[in-house]
């Protein structure tokens, strides 16, 4: 006897189908609406932001890259959290067993500290913000693609994501880079050439910071250009997308 075949049961079938209309709409959304909206000078902020980039007032604007670095060599703090016994005892130049700390100040050649780059540090923010947004939108588009059709439009998807998320990285990236030359500074004060440097990679930060918010547009506009020209294979039922893409 042949067995009978394994059916969906009505009310779950009805919730996938509830999830699948969900997620439809937020992507729809997103392809009508918020897409758009990031590339037009009418819709969100992000196009508003570029145009601002012209204006000195911008954080974006090329023009503060000479103000905002600052080489000075501060004297270190000399409070210390440790008990007082055990900071006589690296005050005297003895760590365990009687060897020398390596981490007590007063053993570094020139002991202190360099500020960082305030401005710098709040593009960064805002950037990331909206990397992280760009990141969640292509997770909703990349939801709705999968249920619906084959891999070419997500893979558009995939690599606008993988920008977000390289670029949503390039904060650390930058502090790793500056606390290298800071720490030279620190080393070598009377060396000029690292503290040109450090001010050279503060104005390539910004300027890269600027170029950055063109790049995000594109992304944009090119997702938007992408998802609209093949939106009617997107809402046909995987089964029925036999035809090839855009």
């Amino acid at each position: 006897m042949v067995p009978k075949p394994k059916t969906m049961d009505k009310g779950l079938q009805k919730e996938l189908d509830t999830f699948r209309d969900k997620v439809a709409a937020e992507a729809e959304e997103v392809i009508f609406e918020v897409f758009p909206q990031k590339v037009s000078s009418v819709g969100l902020d992000l196009q508003k932001l570029i145009d601002s980039t012209a204006q000195s007032t911008s954080p974006f604007n090329l023009s503060h890259a000479a103000h905002f670095t600052d080489v000075t060599v501060y004297s270190a703090p000399t409070s210390s959290p440790e008990p007082e016994s055990k900071k006589r005892k690296l005050d005297s130049g003895e760590g365990v067993n009687g060897a020398a700390s390596p981490s007590d100040i007063t053993h570094a050649k020139n002991p202190g500290k360099i500020v960082s780059n305030k401005h710098t540090v709040d593009l960064h923010e805002r950037l990331k913000r909206e990397f992280e947004i760009l990141a969640n939108l292509c997770d909703k588009v990349k939801l709705w693609i999968n249920l619906s059709m084959p891999k070419d439009v997500l893979s558009e998807i995939h690599r606008s994501q993988e920008t977000a998320y390289n670029l949503r990285d390039s904060g650390r990236q930058d502090y790793i880079t500056r606390a290298k030359l800071c720490s030279k500074i620190l080393k070598y004060p009377h060396l000029e050439d690292y503290a040109l440097a450090l001010k050279e990679h503060d104005e390539k930060v910004l300027y890269v910071s600027h170029q950055n918010l063109f790049d995000l547009r594109n992304v944009y506009a090119v997702l938007t250009d992408i998802l609209h020209k093949n939106i009617e294979k997107l809402r046909t039922p995987k089964a029925n997308n036999a035809t090839t893409l855009y």
